[in-house]
């Protein structure tokens, strides 16, 4: 069940992450606050819109907003995830995000992190892979022992309260990993690379694809939503972990 939508995402994240790879003609859009837009987050969003619009699904994305008319099913795209990284050269941690949702619940999701072709995939209930290889989470159940990815997204409250509520979730884990691509911080927790990871804030084109693929892989994820297609999202390599990790904060 939806290889045809699996395959015509690839096809849309590998054609625009072998665009994003050339870095021709990068430059600043906008600097507004903490955020930054490029001319190749349009470019490489207007790549995958062409090849997607066969699917006739409407599509939610960073740069567009909402295309189409609502339904059951919706697209979730990020054209350049981690792009303060790209326009540094860090390029490594980019990648190119691509959900399919379902009565707004991501069922199908793709990241493709183009510097170094590693393609990451998943369906709810047909399993998860890295370059067609079967993935899985880290089997760690200690919070004391693992590793968790963060971040502050750019739309984040920065308050007193807000910061001590970060460092109260985040005080009990072994390491922790701030790398700049939420997708790809969330793509490694389905790959056991980390235990754990978290963001509050953080946009749901971020997130989606990697939410769909964690849970094919056999992780566990909560999400809340928020306004403004903001939510709060964890992801955790197995359900005992994450129940270590409530029994700590609270």
């Amino acid at each position: 069940m939806y290889e045809q939508e699996l395959k015509l995402a690839i096809t849309a994240a590998q054609a625009a992450g072998s665009f994003l790879r050339e870095r021709k003609d990068i430059h600043i859009d906008k600097l507004e606050g903490k955020d930054i837009k490029l001319s190749s987050d349009k470019q490489s969003e207007q790549i995958i819109f062409n090849i997607l619009e066969e699917s006739r699904i409407p599509i939610l994305s960073e740069e567009a907003g909402f295309v189409g008319i609502e339904g059951e099913f919706c697209w979730i795209v990020d054209p350049i995830d981690g792009t303060i990284n790209y326009f540094k050269g860090l390029d490594d941690f980019s990648c190119v995000s691509i959900a399919l949702c379902k009565n707004e619940t991501p069922i199908l999701g793709v990241v493709y992190r183009f510097k170094t072709d590693e393609l990451f995939y998943g369906i709810n209930g047909q399993g998860a892979f890295k370059n067609n290889q079967p993935i899985s989470p880290s089997l760690i159940e200690d919070i004391s022992q693992a590793i968790v990815a963060t971040g502050f997204p750019v739309k984040r409250n920065y308050s007193f309260d807000s910061l001590k509520q970060f460092i109260i979730q985040i005080q009990s884990f072994k390491k922790v990993r701030m790398l700049g691509s939420a997708a790809l911080m969330c793509t490694f927790v389905a790959t056991g690379t980390v235990e754990a990871y978290m963001e509050d804030e953080i946009m749901l084109w971020d997130v989606a694809a990697a939410k769909a693929i964690v849970e094919a892989a056999g992780g566990v994820t909560y999400i809340k939503l928020l306004d403004d297609n903001k939510c709060i999202f964890k992801a955790f390599s197995n359900k005992k972990l994450m129940e270590d990790y409530y029994a700590k904060i609270i």
